[in-house]
């Protein structure tokens, strides 16, 4: 990331550390795409595994992820996010199975603890970043040998978003523009992209092997929609049913509000 790119996300996210966690209080379907994110992990990652994360916010999935029996080190850019990491180790006494640094993804190279069994970024932070190569390009300095890597991305091709075309043309197909998307976090501006999966899957190398792909909420309501389960559960809960039997078949696997891309280094 360019150096004022940077900067607007860091400050965004700094905002954001305070409110972050209160917005998935609550919120059925976060909870919902939460656990399918650890439960994919959890199918390629053994417990008692070393994990690196990406992006890991205010360490909410750090946490989770050591409640199921790993050990994780947690970086993020943003100085706010990292504090909060730091509170709930120290209020959770997680210190020997939770760590963390204030890093950017694209200086991953600095982590400390490296090598590691597997890396994870969640909740579409690799968003945040136009060319994903010299992101890949820095894992296998990161990676002991069969090690993974899993990220939650942002496709461009999103069936819910599509259908609030009806009501709003710039909402539904602002995925697709060229150049990215404008996002507004806490009052900050910043550029987002949108990667599709085969195009990101192409990104690794030949030391690389994929794994699996999933979508993530491909027919049930995308992330920032915390009221649709709450108030219309019958048809939520139909559209869950539907959502996990197509979620792992193609074409489907590979779009969604996110999918779950997973590739293994062969060493």
């Amino acid at each position: 990331m360019t150096a004022p790119h940077t900067e607007q996300v860091s400050a965004a996210f700094d905002r954001k550390a305070n409110v972050y966690d209160a917005f998935g209080e609550d919120h059925v379907n976060l909870t919902r795409m939460r656990t399918k994110v650890y439960d994919h992990i959890a199918r390629h990652v053994a417990k008692g595994s070393h994990l690196l994360e990406m992006n890991a916010g205010t360490g909410l999935d750090a946490v989770a992820m050591v409640n199921r029996g790993y050990t994780v080190h947690a970086t993020d850019l943003a100085p706010a996010m990292v504090s909060e990491i730091q509170t709930k180790i120290a209020t959770q006494r997680l210190a020997h199975q939770l760590s963390a640094q204030q890093l950017d993804f694209t200086q991953l190279t600095a982590a400390q603890h490296a090598p590691f069994d597997a890396i994870y970024s969640n909740s579409g932070g690799l968003n945040c970043i136009a060319d994903l190569g010299p992101v890949v390009a820095q894992l296998p300095s990161l990676l002991k040998p069969q090690g993974t890597v899993t990220w939650v991305i942002m496709p461009r091709f999103c069936p819910w978003e599509l259908l609030l075309t009806v009501k709003d043309r710039s909402v539904g197909l602002r995925r697709w523009q060229k150049n990215g998307v404008m996002a507004n976090v806490e009052g900050v501006n910043f550029r987002t992209w949108y990667h599709d999966a085969t195009a990101v899957q192409r990104l690794f190398n030949a030391r690389f092997e994929f794994v699996e792909c999933e979508a993530l909420s491909l027919v049930t309501p995308t992330a920032d929609n915390n009221a649709f389960a709450r108030r219309r559960p019958r048809l939520y809960n139909a559209l869950v049913t539907l959502d996990d039997a197509l979620s792992t078949r193609a074409p489907f696997k590979r779009w969604g509000d996110f999918y779950i891309l997973t590739m293994r280094f062969i060493g």
